[in-house]
């Protein structure tokens, strides 16, 4: 029976609004006003647009479409939120400062029509300067607001990138392994930067050229229409093919660049994965077969960006064309009514500016609406990633354990991962407090799987997994990670000193309960080697140290938490055989007076358990002390006689 789900499980992890959480008190302070705001989302959208399900996909349906919007602004919404003062303030300041700018050709036509005809024809030169003196203060003013709006843009869109970049890191650390084991750390970096920086350019610069741009046509045709309504008209007419053109890129736009982030996403994806599995990738000569995925992936993030550059090679033009077009039939009709006196030159000169300058911000706002996409492209795929929700959930009400024994209990566990093929079938087994138990059997019986339930990185699909009878479900969450400590084979280090990595364990633990930790695993005399000691840098991964002293280093940290139940997962299998011996002694020291789980191949290791658990396809085959499961003739004695054989 094949344990594919201890690697390789498919998502599937049941989803809530956005900002929901299970903890206590049911909501996540962090993200409680995202929640108020997701409720509207509506509940009968395909379910293949909840969380990160159908990320890949770039067809989706307008129901689909129309409830990843609504995800999406609902996000914005709940960021935005705290702001609002904030963002009152800045409208005020846009709309007074766009006021005044699009005043200027007004003065410009009242000085032309009224006071250039005073000092001509009455040589009063009072209105004349009245009016450069209006239009000057009013620059001025311009000129201040615009600097005063620039700065507050600036500060709400790096509040609201803060709170984003926060929300995003703390929800991925809060979810459930089972989300880390199928969404790829690339996808995670991807949200994290390429998604993040598009965010970043939108609220950087597009924010100003959205709201300057609609508020300035919107008083520019207002005031074109006051001035002179005849050529208002003609100004709503060019309207007509305007919307059309707004229409057919919206439509198109909204694919490509799903495209373009979807095309994204693989390329970093690829890279990380290419980076992080170097090793393997240079054993394995796999560096020509990963260019060549390489570039197919670039190839297809360019082609996705070439078909945004030929949308918006059409887009120009055409707004121009209309632009321009309207120009022309604004001077054309204003011509002939100058020649037939219904009209003063002075006003035509206004409203042909006007008329130029309506359609000045509608290349910016296409330059805005090219950000836009790409952002809501990249806040569909955030938004979606918040919408996840851990497959293993705090308790509603925790049931606090402070001193914990170490008994351990599954009742009646059966256990499937994402609800597939059972890889635990019915079980009970009963660890009593203080005992080692040695978990053996074949690749894939299923011993990581009991494992991971133990340490509740998982729960089971039904049963009770109980600590001193207390189910781990109900457990307090921080009483349970105090109680129950997994040392896994790969070792993982920190940035930072061997002491900062052993007191993980212990934070704030001293340099005296640091180093015993370590002499007590047998780490001690290779840190000393070490340029600075305790004080020497790993580097990220531990690269000045080897794997086998990173899993000493693991069991220094294990040992200085002091958990009542320690679970070794083929913690050994780095090490080599005189480390090893040099662990064994250290082990009967970090296992006294607790429970402890061990997996492992090398029968070595088993030696010093009380009790040994057989697997083979997900259940307990044998059960028995060491020496007696020996003397038999069962699977536990065929191993360890293979295994003696073996040292001859």
């Amino acid at each position: 029976m094949s344990q594919q789900g201890d690697t390789n499980q498919t998502l599937g992890t049941p989803v809530q609004p956005i900002g929901t959480t299970d903890r206590p008190g049911g909501t996540d302070p962090e993200l409680q006003d995202t929640a108020a705001a997701q409720a509207a989302a509506p509940v009968t959208a395909s379910i293949t647009t909840l969380g990160v399900r159908g990320e890949e996909r770039e067809d989706f349906t307008k129901a689909e479409s129309k409830r990843l919007r609504r995800r999406s602004l609902a996000l914005l919404g709940s960021l935005a939120a705290p702001l609002k003062m904030r963002l009152v303030l800045l409208g005020v300041v846009v709309v007074i400062s766009t006021a005044g700018t699009v005043a200027g050709p007004a003065l410009i036509a009242w000085g032309i029509d009224n006071a250039l005809p005073a000092v001509l024809d009455q040589n009063d030169w009072v209105p004349a300067f009245a009016v450069v003196a209006t239009y000057i203060v009013v620059a001025v003013l311009g000129a201040v607001l615009t600097a005063w709006y620039t700065v507050l843009a600036a500060r709400i869109s790096q509040a609201i990138l803060f709170d984003l970049r926060k929300r995003v890191f703390l929800h991925t650390q809060r979810l459930s392994l089972e989300f880390h084991e199928t969404y790829t750390s690339g996808r995670i970096i991807s949200r994290q930067t390429s998604d993040l920086d598009s965010i970043r350019e939108l609220l950087d610069s597009g924010l100003n050229q959205l709201i300057q741009g609609v508020l300035y046509m919107a008083f520019t045709a207002v005031a074109l229409v006051v001035l002179d309504p005849t050529s208002g008209l003609v100004l709503a007419v060019s309207l007509v093919p305007l919307w059309f053109l707004i229409r057919w890129f919206q439509t198109n736009s909204q694919t490509l660049f799903r495209a373009t982030r979807v095309a994204s996403a693989r390329v970093i994806v690829h890279f990380v994965e290419t980076m992080t599995g170097i090793r393997a990738v240079q054993a394995f000569r796999k560096e020509s077969r990963n260019r060549d995925e390489y570039g197919g992936f670039v190839e297809d993030y360019r082609v996705s960006n070439t078909k945004v550059f030929n949308l918006f090679g059409t887009f120009d033009p055409v707004l121009v064309l209309i632009g321009n077009a309207t120009l022309a039939a604004v001077v054309i009709v204003g011509g002939f009514r100058v020649v037939g006196g219904t009209l003063e030159v002075g006003a035509l000169l206004a409203v042909a500016l006007y008329a130029k300058r309506f359609f000045d911000p509608a290349q910016e706002l296409a330059m805005f609406y090219n950000g836009y996409q790409s952002a809501s492209a990249a806040m569909e795929k955030i938004s979606g990633v918040l919408e996840e929700r851990p497959s293993v959930p705090d308790p509603v009400k925790p049931t606090k354990l402070a001193d914990a024994r170490g008994k351990m209990d599954f009742d009646d566990v059966v256990f499937a991962y994402n609800k597939g093929k059972v890889v635990l079938p019915a079980f009970d087994l009963h660890i009593p407090s203080g005992q080692t138990i040695a978990l053996v059997g074949s690749t894939g019986a299923g011993k990581s799987t009991l494992a991971k339930l133990m340490a509740r990185f998982y729960d089971p699909t039904q049963g009770s997994v109980k600590l001193d009878g207390v189910d781990l479900r109900d457990l307090d969450t921080n009483d349970m990670r105090r109680a129950i400590v997994m040392v896994t084979q790969e070792a993982y280090l920190f940035s930072g000193t061997v002491a900062d990595n052993i007191a993980l364990g212990k934070p704030g633990a001293s340099r005296a309960e640091i180093e015993a930790s370590a002499k007590a695993v047998g780490a001690h005399e290779f840190i000393m080697a070490l340029p600075d000691g305790y004080d020497t840098d790993v580097n990220k991964r531990g690269g000045r140290v080897s794997a086998g002293q990173r899993q000493l280093l693991s069991f220094a940290r294990a040992f200085i938490a002091d958990p009542k139940v320690l679970i070794l997962d083929e913690a050994t299998a780095s090490l080599d055989i005189p480390s090893e011996r040099l662990v064994q002694e250290g082990l009967e020291t970090l296992l006294a007076d607790r429970t402890a789980v061990i997996i492992a191949h090398r029968l070595s290791t088993v030696a010093i358990a009380h009790r040994v658990l057989v697997m083979e396809y997900g259940e307990i085959v044998e059960d028995g002390t060491p020496a007696d499961l020996i003397a038999g003739t069962g699977r536990f004695a065929q191993l360890h006689a293979a295994w003696r054989d073996s040292l001859v």
